[in-house]
């Protein structure tokens, strides 16, 4: 059972999709590095661009992909001092995969984003974000 879960673990973190998914995921990441490929923007640029996103989580999320090595934070010698966030080279790399997500989300915007709905294995049924009961006779065989 131990050695199942040290192999399940380490599985996870070796998977690149989940080393892909680490750096560049979650609500904003995506959308602020997608708004970096147009060339540097200054704090205020990007917070316009994302009106919904709060002050603070735009701050974390520059940060952390500064951290990670994605995004440069510039800093001119200037009264008022102007600070601006572009794509390094390992950021700019991310560029074709941006690139294919913005024209999927076309794509997808194009079909009516239509409800989908699937079947988990454990036989619950999910609409669009809606998990439905299983049928009563699921239960009963398990």
């Amino acid at each position: 059972m131990a050695q199942e879960m040290e192999h399940a673990v380490s599985v996870n973190f070796g998977c690149p999709v989940a080393k892909t998914v680490g750096v560049i995921g979650g609500k904003w990441k995506g959308v602020i590095l997608y708004h970096l490929t147009t060339g540097p923007r200054r704090y205020n640029e990007i917070r316009r661009t994302l009106p919904n996103i709060t002050q603070r989580m735009l701050t974390l999320q520059l940060r952390e992909l500064e951290k990670d090595g994605i995004v440069h934070r510039e800093i001119y010698n200037e009264n008022p001092p102007r600070v601006e966030y572009s794509l390094t080279p390992l950021g700019d790399t991310l560029r074709p995969l941006l690139d294919f997500m913005r024209d999927w989300g076309i794509f997808y915007g194009e079909q009516g984003c239509e409800p989908v709905t699937t079947t988990s294995k454990l036989g619950s049924t999910f609409v669009k974000g809606h998990e439905e009961s299983p049928p009563n006779d699921f239960m009963e065989d398990a």
